[in-house]
């Protein structure tokens, strides 16, 4: 059996390594650099749980990853249907990788609809693992097979492996006083066994974490463990895996440090309090659950210990109007939700505009509109965070480029906000929220001093000679007025969200001081410090792709593939959105062509059009999943060659 893993342009650097040991009776073991898995299968199969458990022993085990869940937006979708199918996809190798992968090399299909509906991903030469026992005439009826896949040479150009896993796992399970249906729920842990076999992962971790998960449960526990055990001892014993696979850790991948395996919502959760515990200030969430970023609310709602308030209120209008009056109160406030949940807010944020409150918005985006795809990810909400409020209404928008990259980009958003007195949007998407990769923990010394001085008395002196506090008069370098904790004394201002007077904050209805207040709120947004940009630019090229939030893995992809076949192409990413980077239109000046790739029909090529006069050309995608690399590096070579 021979296993073809690797695209031409990323050939598997493959080593028989095992003669001794096949001499002695083993299997043989062969060499990869990387491999692409996919499990998949019902809902309510565990795909999800199969593949966080094999990527958490691949990360502890040392290579670089990159994941993909992709599940059905209904909670229990119909049994054995293309729509109820659930899958995980994991990326992992002995190098820096930056995608969950094109295509498997290996997909795990535990009945006929997860077969159908990802049969077509597959590159000939992969290997499928499908649990036989599913494949009953009314099963494969239901998507459609008129005839049984296993036996009519559909999948002849595929290394079929048929295992029936439901009744090896039965069959493991009979010492239990288990009934069938109680045992056949763990055929997902022979499943991963079977995979922990086949790529030597650890074994440790997950048997921890099963008595962990089921301490309460000892005799559920020992069930799956033991569907674990024997999915790896059948890989060991049965004839049809003939061959074992080792994939080194990514030794030179990572700088020094300590790891660990994080997804995007787990890494912002994490950001939010580091940056909470830098400004020293307490870290209130108000919130109303949407996916995909209810992970959020339930993440800090476990961290009472450091100062963290999470409120779960009725809807999401509750919840932000609970979080800017948290903000008021002088907390470092948060509101989470994605892009149903901002239309919702856009009233309360366009109040905190008025009132210049530090608030940090967090829009996890998804696919749209209305309802739209709710468990599918897009980039969409990018208009809408700039623009999607009533007046003049300027926030700063900043969005992640990776799901480490959450932690950071909290930390900047947080920055901004706490500096400049303004609501932030952090864009981040479902492909980062859920999408997971190695992450360096960072040392305390690393993290950036958010430290506020709130205001403490009187702040301006009248012509008369009297001492007063203007809660509208401002630092003259950020334009950030003054934050007063309610309860000061002598600070007592008015707030609302008709229009104030500059300085004093007093209700104004004066057109002229209208006209300068909203010019103000947008110098002040406009004056933001932010890094200028970075260009990866080699050999010169003429042409530029300039990309923002998730696209960075695949398009980084794409651009390794273009200069390894010796084209010459140039990256910029940007993390803010709002203001742009200061050099920005010194970057894109000096190329002749500028593509701009988005999960979105344009919107970032709007606004690069629009301000600097520049003809970028967009290349989009809104179908829910993110971009293929090898999918991008035709459109940039279509690109350079036009």
């Amino acid at each position: 059996m021979t296993s073809q893993v690797s695209s031409p342009a990323e050939q598997a650097d493959e080593t028989v390594v095992g003669e001794q040991r096949k001499a002695a009776g083993t299997k043989d073991v062969r060499r990869l650099d990387r491999v692409i898995i996919r499990f998949a299968g019902d809902s309510g199969d565990g795909m999800q749980l199969t593949g966080d458990r094999f990527t958490s022993e691949t990360a502890s085990f040392g290579n670089d990853l990159s994941t993909l869940p992709n599940f059905p937006a209904e909670i229990r979708a119909p049994a054995g249907t293309l729509p109820g199918v659930s899958s995980f996809q994991l990326h992992f190798a002995d190098h820096d990788i930056l995608t969950p992968g094109d295509a498997p090399n290996v997909l795990v299909a535990m009945n006929p609809a997860a077969l159908k509906a990802n049969i077509g991903d597959l590159p000939r030469g992969a290997e499928v693992i499908v649990n036989t026992d599913e494949f009953t005439k009314r099963a494969m009826q239901k998507v459609g097979y008129d005839t049984s896949p296993l036996e009519d040479g559909s999948l002849d150009g595929y290394h079929v492996h048929p295992v029936p896993l439901t009744t090896l796992t039965v069959e493991a399970l009979k010492e239990f006083d288990l009934s069938r249906k109680e045992a056949e729920r763990s055929k997902n842990m022979f499943a991963l066994g079977l995979l922990s076999w086949m790529y030597h992962r650890p074994t440790e971790g997950t048997e921890r974490f099963l008595k962990s998960k089921f301490a309460k449960k000892p005799d559920i526990a020992a069930a799956n463990i033991a569907a674990f055990r024997a999915g790896w001892n059948f890989g060991e014993t049965t004839e049809d895996f003939a061959v074992s696979y080792e994939v080194a850790p990514a030794a030179t991948a990572f700088p020094p440090g300590v790891y660990r395996n994080i997804s995007g919502n787990l890494a912002l959760s994490y950001g939010l309090i580091a940056a909470s515990r830098q400004a020293d200030l307490p870290l209130y969430l108000g919130s109303y659950p949407i996916t995909p970023a209810s992970d959020i609310l339930h993440e800090l709602s476990k961290h009472k210990n450091f100062g963290v308030r999470t409120f779960q209120a009725e809807d999401e209008i509750a919840g932000i109007g609970a979080a800017l009056g948290a903000a008021f109160g002088g907390s470092l406030a948060v509101t989470t939700t994605s892009g149903p949940g901002v239309a919702l807010k856009s009233e309360t944020i366009g109040l905190a505009v008025s009132l210049e409150l530090p608030l940090l918005i967090v829009d996890i985006q998804r696919g749209g509109p209305s309802t739209g795809l709710p468990t599918k990810t897009e980039q969409a909400d990018l208009l809408q965070a700039m623009y999607g409020r009533n007046g003049e209404a300027p926030v700063p928008v900043v969005a992640p480029r990776t799901p480490a990259d959450c932690f950071d980009a909290a930390l900047e958003a947080a920055r901004i906000a706490l500096t400049y007195r303004t609501p932030v949007f952090l864009l981040s998407d479902g492909y980062l929220a859920n999408g997971s990769e190695p992450w360096r923990i960072p040392d305390l010394e690393e993290l950036p001093d958010l430290r506020v001085q709130f205001a403490q008395g009187p702040n301006h002196t009248l012509d008369d000679g009297a001492e007063v506090f203007w809660p509208y008069k401002r630092d003259p370098q950020t334009l950030a007025r003054p934050w007063a904790i309610p309860g000061t004394p002598g600070l007592e201002h008015r707030i609302g969200g008709i229009e104030k007077e500059d300085g004093t904050g007093n209700i104004s209805y004066a057109p002229a001081n209208h006209d300068f207040m909203v010019r103000t709120r947008q110098a002040k947004v406009d004056g933001i410090d932010v890094p200028d940009v970075e260009v990866d630019d080699p050999d010169g090229a003429r042409t530029l792709v300039l990309g923002w939030g998730s696209t960075y893995g695949p398009i980084t992809a794409a651009v390794r593939r273009l200069r390894r076949t010796g084209e010459s192409i140039a990256q910029a990413h940007l993390r803010h959105l709002n203001p742009f980077p200061k050099n920005l239109g010194t970057v894109l000046g000096r190329y002749d062509k500028v593509v701009i790739p988005e999960m979105n029909l344009g919107q970032l090529a709007t606004l690069i059009r629009a301000k600097y006069l520049v003809d970028a050309r967009s290349y989009n995608q809104v179908n829910g999943m993110p971009f293929k690399a090898e999918q991008l590096a035709a459109a940039l070579k279509e690109a350079i060659d036009g």
